[in-house]
């Protein structure tokens, strides 16, 4: 009987024990899902980078070098909160919303999706031929969370009048970025890092380098319309084409969010070049 009696607390102590690590990993998968995108997993990778040659230098007895890492570590222990001061602030405030077990991505029907696009395009027609200067951005698997609470929630369909009447000059939303997650207008008057490539043109203003600049942090798509001269722009990777008509821009924006390998956004700017 006593033997029963231990058998079944190791049976109870198992299961907790699973819950326990089932429980710790959702936390961790939530928790990395929430800083995809941010400058923290870049900040993450250094933090591995830096235990392992820690590890290493012991296991080699490099001394001196291992030394030094160890105060490297000790002092990131108190460096950690400050760094990752944006990330803590916005796992807590999803937390506190209620929405920390909550989907952060959506998967959006291939018909909606088509809509998605076709709005877009149609609003860019108008948006060009009136010389309207615009910034649309669209959200792939990166999160923007960051930079659609720099601006005004909004979380209404996409449809192309919406979206100009967004960028009519002197309205409160036209000054700043529109940023579109699935098929919802998410924000608006957004505001966007701007580029720090060197090498850029001098003829590009704020609007496109902001452009660039939020698809050098991340994989989001930046559909750009000149306010001089009417032209169409879409940046992605922190690289900017600026040749683009109506049809090619529906081309390239229905390559790179069509699910799947051949949606790679490297190869959208080498698609129908040819």
């Amino acid at each position: 009987m006593l033997e029963q009696l231990k058998a079944l607390n190791l049976d109870i102590l198992n299961i907790y024990s699973v819950i326990d690590i089932l429980l710790v990993t959702f936390v961790l998968y939530r928790f990395m899902r929430i800083i995809q995108g941010t400058r923290a997993v870049q900040l993450i990778k250094g933090l591995v980078v830096l235990l392992v040659a820690t590890t290493v230098s012991n296991w080699l007895h490099l001394y001196t070098i291992n030394w030094l890492l160890r105060q490297v570590m000790s002092a990131l222990v108190v460096a950690l909160p400050i760094v990752f001061y944006p990330e803590l602030r916005r796992a807590l405030e999803t937390l506190g919303r209620g929405k920390f077990f909550a989907s952060t991505m959506s998967t959006l029907k291939e018909e909606d999706r088509s809509r998605m696009i076709n709005e877009v395009v149609r609003s860019v027609q108008v948006l060009t031929k009136n010389k309207m200067g615009a910034l649309i951005i669209i959200e792939r698997i990166t999160g923007l969370e960051e930079h659609i609470g720099s601006g005004v929630r909004i979380d209404g369909m996409v449809t192309a009048e919406f979206l100009v009447n967004i960028f009519i000059p002197n309205t409160p939303l036209h000054d700043g970025a529109v940023i579109i997650r699935g098929d919802r207008v998410a924000a608006a008057a957004c505001f966007l890092p701007l580029s720090e490539n060197p090498d850029l043109s001098k003829e590009l203003g704020t609007r496109h380098r902001a452009g660039i600049g939020v698809t050098e942090v991340s994989d989001a798509l930046a559909v750009i319309v000149s306010e001089e001269t009417g032209a169409i722009s879409l940046a992605v990777e922190g690289d900017i084409d600026r040749t683009l008509d109506e049809s090619t821009l529906k081309q390239k924006l229905t390559d790179a969010l069509e699910p799947g390998p051949q949606s790679s956004l490297s190869a959208i700017f080498r698609r129908n070049e040819s």
